[in-house]
């Protein structure tokens, strides 16, 4: 499946969010467009939660919407020009392609865009109707550009919704943050997620939607990740580890952290990042088990610092990664055989 490039990051043979079917958040979109009916749109939304659950896709399917009930054009007309981002009301805000190299990406969202972006609301509006304004990722901001869209946000256009997306809302400035109105996003199910993965990619077979599925934990991005790993079984093996963390023997993990450490960088990285996935649910689990899970919270807590910083500590110093992934679970190991009951 060949698509075209139209992001950073993009994964290949994965089409850009503003073509996408939206999987799943039917709780936020209604809560949304509930409001909106009763005569209250706000001027800027905050869509956060993890990274590849569908945030982007969200954002373009409000889009579609708002744009096709506040014009006098068919929906389908409107999906068209928002796919092909030609809708003259429909403003986007992504890191851009460097003109000296268009196999390259800037590294963040550049000040110029931003104020580009301004000047353009401001004008003469091409249409009639509500204009829409995403910033995909606030993340990519620097604090330049971070503060060009504040000024922006502290006095938007009229009938303008802005939509501002973020992975990581805790390292966004207050300021911007206050001026939106939040909607927290969650995972999907495993049987939405499968859904995207085997409508994106129907070459799949079934033991390869539900192995990606599988990784993917309610991010469908993790599952087209997954996929472009070569075949293995070293990521199977942490994933059963992780599963049950406490009954397996210490030879079960020293095997992982000797087989991941021995592989390429992608799949490094991929353990990795479901290690410290892993480490987050853990916490958030032990934060919604309220009074009774404050042990088990303080102690995912420390887990998750020192696993942090022996991690960080072995990129700076290049230290054994091998070794520094058996103290990871050895950490994750006794975290886990000291808060959680033996049944």
């Amino acid at each position: 499946m060949s698509v075209e490039r139209r992001e950073a990051d993009q994964i290949e043979g994965v089409p850009a969010p503003e073509f996408g079917a939206l999987s799943g958040h039917a709780g936020p979109l209604e809560s949304l467009f509930a409001g909106i009916e009763r005569g209250r749109p706000p001027s800027a939304i905050l869509l956060h939660g993890p990274r590849g659950i569908g945030k982007a896709t969200f954002a373009f399917e409000v889009a579609r919407r708002m744009l096709a009930a506040t014009s006098d054009e068919s929906f389908e007309r409107v999906a068209a020009q928002v796919a092909a981002l030609s809708h003259p009301n429909l403003f986007l805000l992504r890191r851009k392609a460097d003109p000296a190299n268009a196999d390259k990406y800037f590294s963040a969202i550049r000040v110029d865009d931003v104020r580009a972006m301004r000047d353009s609301l401001h004008q003469t509006r091409g249409r009639a109707g509500y204009r829409i304004a995403i910033i995909d990722a606030i993340d990519d901001c620097n604090l330049s550009s971070a503060n060009g869209l504040l000024k922006t946000l502290e006095e938007p256009p009229a009938e303008t919704l802005f939509i501002v997306i973020s992975h990581k809302p805790g390292g966004m400035l207050a300021t911007i943050r206050s001026r939106c109105q939040s909607f927290g996003l969650r995972p999907l199910a495993d049987l939405d997620v499968a859904s995207v993965l085997g409508r994106i990619k129907p070459e799949l077979g079934q033991d390869d939607i539900a192995r990606a599925t599988g990784f993917a934990r309610g991010r469908p991005r993790r599952g087209f990740e997954s996929l472009m790993l070569e075949a293995g079984d070293v990521l199977d093996a942490l994933q059963t580890w992780l599963a049950d963390p406490a009954v397996h023997p210490a030879r079960a993990h020293l095997a992982i952290a000797e087989g991941l450490a021995a592989a390429k960088g992608a799949e490094l990285g991929f353990g990795q990042d479901m290690v410290r996935d892993w480490m987050a649910a853990e916490a958030e689990a032990a934060a919604r088990a309220g009074q009774g899970g404050r042990f088990r919270l303080a102690s995912a807590n420390a887990l998750w610092d020192k696993a942090n910083a022996l991690v960080a500590d072995a990129d700076i110093y290049n230290l054994d990664r091998r070794q520094t992934l058996v103290a990871v679970f050895d950490l994750i190991r006794d975290h886990v055989r000291k808060t959680v009951p033996v049944s």
